[in-house]
């Protein structure tokens, strides 16, 4: 399923990108443009309204409505490499992922239900104004959003993740940081998920999804094929307690780099 329009200059800002290899910068059309102040305000509305009844009730319907996606859209995804996790012991994680579509974290949630575990997904502060349907699932499906800000990521974000790791939760965050729609090589990482595991000492599970095409073409996208989702789970990646944070994070998001090519 292909959601959003100009599809074609989309792939266009991902080609100039990529040959600059600028491999974080934003490349979709008609995000949200909004200050600082924007977002703090944006994202602290949205952390109070969570406890209020409102916000409880919602929530239901939103993981509700996510579990349903979750089984119908993700219903022809295939799963490799799930004896990596049979021996994973009870706790909270971090799961890396490459990013190249609006509803790649169902792909991810439907293997958290497999290992009977809750995910948590780390989202960018503006995905809570998407437009109609998408905003009130950013809102209500268990989401932590993340602000460029040092004092809310040292102090408000951390503390939410803390928490959703605390109750042996599974923590999405996409090292890719931006999405790439429908991008099939790993991109660059960036450090923030393996500092994030190094200081709770908690494992990365580290994801690669393959994309591949099928044999249909999209019926209102006649441009493109339909696509099939393949889910490599890699070897889970442990945090080394006897490196230092900055150290111990390196060394993660290295391994999980190479990992992530290899099993392209």
């Amino acid at each position: 399923m292909i959601i959003g329009d100009n599809r074609e200059k989309v792939i266009q800002n991902i080609k100039s990108a990529a040959n600059k290899r600028d491999f974080t910068a934003k490349v979709e059309i008609g995000d949200p443009v909004m200050s600082l102040k924007q977002r703090l305000n944006l994202v602290n509305n949205f952390w109070n309204k969570q406890n209020n009844i409102s916000g409880k009730f919602n929530n239901k319907i939103g993981k509700l409505m996510l579990s349903f996606f979750t089984q119908t859209l993700s219903s022809s995804t295939k799963f490799t490499g799930l004896k990596h996790l049979v021996n994973l012991p009870r706790g909270g994680a971090i799961v890396t992922s490459n990013h190249f579509d609006q509803l790649d974290a169902l792909t991810i949630n439907c293997l958290a239900k497999k290992m009977h575990r809750n995910l948590s997904i780390v989202i960018e502060d503006t995905n809570l104004m998407l437009p109609g349907f998408f905003k009130y699932l950013m809102n209500y499906i268990g989401t932590i959003p993340l602000v460029n800000s040092a004092n809310y990521i040292g102090n408000d974000f951390f503390d939410h993740l803390h928490t959703a790791l605390d109750q042996e939760k599974w923590a999405l965050i996409y090292p890719e940081q931006e999405m790439w729609w429908n991008y099939r090589k790993p991109r660059k990482l960036q450090r923030g998920a393996y500092y994030f595991a190094a200081k709770q000492n908690v494992p990365i599970i580290s994801i690669f999804v393959e994309i591949r095409n099928t044999e249909k073409i999209e019926k209102k996208n006649p441009n493109f094929y339909q696509t099939q989702y393949i889910v490599h789970v890699l070897p889970v990646i442990f945090p080394d307690v006897t490196l230092s944070l900055k150290a111990n994070s390196e060394k993660m998001m290295q391994k999980d780099y190479q990992q992530k090519v290899k099993a392209y």
